[in-house]
């Protein structure tokens, strides 16, 4: 059951959902939606009934104090709503919450019911996804669609994807069978650095975000994140030769299969982004390469070494190298367990041979050059 709570007038609302879990590879995609309400103030209203929808044998409730009353939160999605006002009005319905443990039609009835009585114009869903990508290029974000004509009007992929799915594919699937526009963008996360959080990942999907709906998104710190991020996971990648000529060849699979989108028209689309992303950061919150200062600066935020992302290495493979275990998530899943459906289409989340995996996804699993080391990444669209 959805509690509605003061839902004001929307304003040509778009539904933004992410869920936690199996389709949250790093946590990026999670983490995407969690910026666009802080940075906008959003106001929860709405949450699903936890009882209908979540094992809390997999899914467990927390306990926290309250001044002397000890209070328990329960997981669930809950919705909030909030007002852009740059560059025109327009509010955005943010949907947050966990993969459900059960019911998963009764859930997507349910938002789409939301979405109905909201007046909602299409809905935005992130996920992100393991793949062979480096960690020194740009992420690749693939963005999907079930309906043709959107697929033709936004330039995007037609999902043609068969095999196991997480909740990302069932909602996409049902706001097709309901008749509302919705667009999936994936995130390809590297499989060798999978541990959360993942700004650059975030960053990236925020960005698709951006050019769809035409936005400006503050981006605050995430910028300096992303940079902080990957100076940590070079360093990593530094101290283990093995590792570095793994990128290595990432890098060069990565830049062979671009290399015929390097025209004179992708040129112009990325360079055109590039100014969109520029002009919509003010001078109080400066983003990635607007302030020139930056380029010398974002140095003095590297990671502590306790704080840096580690790469997963599987156990055994080396005395003393056993990687170290993730500690337990309150979703009880895995967040790079996101199935072979984002990896259809994730530019970037193919094997260094080029051949693509299709296979269900895990985040703490070995990734190491050879189809033998690698476990099972992607998610079902």
């Amino acid at each position: 059951m959805i509690e509605l709570e003061d839902v004001p007038e929307l304003i040509d609302p778009v539904m933004v959902a992410a869920f936690e879990g199996w389709n949250d590879a790093g946590d990026a995609a999670s983490a995407a939606v969690g910026h666009l309400d802080q940075a906008w103030g959003g106001k929860v209203f709405a949450a699903l009934d936890a009882e209908d929808y979540y094992d809390f044998q997999v899914n467990r409730p927390t306990v926290w104090m309250d001044g002397a009353v000890r209070r328990i939160t329960w997981p669930t999605t809950r919705l909030s709503v909030v007002r852009v006002t740059e560059p025109k009005t327009r509010d955005l319905v943010l949907v947050r919450g966990i993969e459900p443990s059960m019911r998963w039609r009764s859930f997507c009835n349910e938002l789409l019911g939301f979405a109905h009585e909201l007046g909602v114009e299409m809905v935005v869903i992130l996920g992100a996804l393991l793949g062979d990508t480096p960690h020194t290029r740009p992420v690749p974000v693939s963005g999907v669609t079930s309906d043709p004509d959107l697929a033709r009007s936004l330039d995007l992929e037609e999902s043609r994807y068969e095999g196991p799915t997480g909740i990302v594919g069932v909602l996409q699937e049902a706001c097709a069978h309901a008749g509302v526009p919705a667009v999936t963008f994936w995130a390809a996360v590297p499989h060798y650095v999978a541990q959360p959080p993942n700004p650059k990942a975030t960053l990236a999907l925020l960005n698709k975000v951006e050019d769809l709906l035409d936005l400006r998104i503050p981006l605050g710190e995430l910028p300096d994140d992303s940079r902080a991020w990957q100076i940590g996971v070079d360093q990593l990648a530094a101290e283990d030769s093995e590792v570095a000529e793994y990128v290595q060849q990432l890098e060069e699979a990565r830049d062979t299969a671009e290399l015929p989108e390097a025209s004179g028209d992708a040129i112009a689309r990325e360079f055109e982004r590039y100014l969109r992303r520029r002009d919509n950061v003010g001078p109080a919150e400066p983003g990635e390469g607007h302030d020139p200062g930056r380029a010398a600066s974002f140095r003095r935020e590297e990671p502590k070494a306790s704080e840096r992302p580690s790469l997963d290495r599987p156990p055994g493979e080396r005395p003393g190298s056993e990687r170290p275990e993730r500690p337990e998530r309150a979703t009880g899943g895995d967040a790079g367990q996101q199935g072979a459906e984002g990896g259809e289409n994730a530019e970037g989340a193919e094997n260094a041979d080029g051949s693509s995996e299709e296979d269900g996804g895990g985040a703490s699993g070995p990734r190491r050059p050879g189809p033998a080391d690698r476990g099972d990444r992607g998610e079902g669209r």
